[in-house]
């Protein structure tokens, strides 16, 4: 009785880094676009309010996550632009621009945790409105803005780690046109006329050459 022994087929492994290269990069740009896009409208938004004491009575106060502070709302900018720089680089300099587009993820996380304490932008209007450059805000309050101008730099941040971890996986914009310049080889020797073709040979016998000869 003979036994047949079943051979596993090898797993294809060329489809595993392919297949992580298109979903990391897929996350990564989901990442990227929208920690960009929730970092700026949140900086938009009411950080925190208070009043000041204006001629015996009470003055509302409000600042906006740019009146506080710019730092989110810059490195944003940065953030979506080194999204789309990583793209246009390869090796060295995509590792570089995937180091900076984490590092703008970083920074707006953490520039907009010290905002959400920050009461300089109220004091400011504090003195403002009642002349007295000493007045200080009361009451103050800080909403929920700041916390999630935060999470937009950490989406921001986790698009710049995909891109320093998958980031040789990616495809760079460059490739096609660099294909597209690449020149085309020139016609072989062959191509351009072969002295046995049978119209090389008549047009040999036209001239009164011998085309048989040495």
């Amino acid at each position: 009785m003979e036994y047949v022994t079943a051979v596993p087929h090898p797993r294809p492994e060329a489809a595993d880094p392919a297949r992580t290269g298109r979903l990391s990069l897929a996350v990564a740009l989901l990442c990227g676009a929208l920690g960009a896009a929730v970092a700026l409208l949140a900086t938009r938004q009411q950080w925190s309010e208070g009043t000041a004491t204006v001629a015996g009575g009470s003055f509302p106060l409000t600042a906006s996550g740019s009146e506080v502070t710019g730092v989110p709302a810059a490195l944003a900018v940065v953030g979506l632009a080194a999204l789309v720089a990583v793209f246009a680089v390869r090796r060295a300099g995509r590792f570089a621009v995937a180091a900076l587009l984490a590092l703008s993820g970083a920074g707006t996380a953490v520039a907009a945790l010290l905002g959400a304490f920050d009461r300089s932008a109220l004091d400011d209007k504090a003195a403002e409105v009642s002349g007295d450059t000493s007045a200080t805000v009361e009451a103050l309050s800080h909403t929920a803005w700041p916390y999630v101008a935060a999470v937009g730099g950490l989406l921001l941040l986790v698009a710049g780690a995909l891109a320093l971890r998958h980031g040789g996986l990616w495809p760079a914009m460059s490739g096609r046109y660099e294909r597209a310049a690449a020149p085309r080889p020139r016609r072989t020797a062959a191509a351009a006329g072969d002295p046995d073709r049978p119209e090389e040979l008549w047009k040999a016998l036209d001239r009164g050459e011998d085309p048989t000869g040495a």
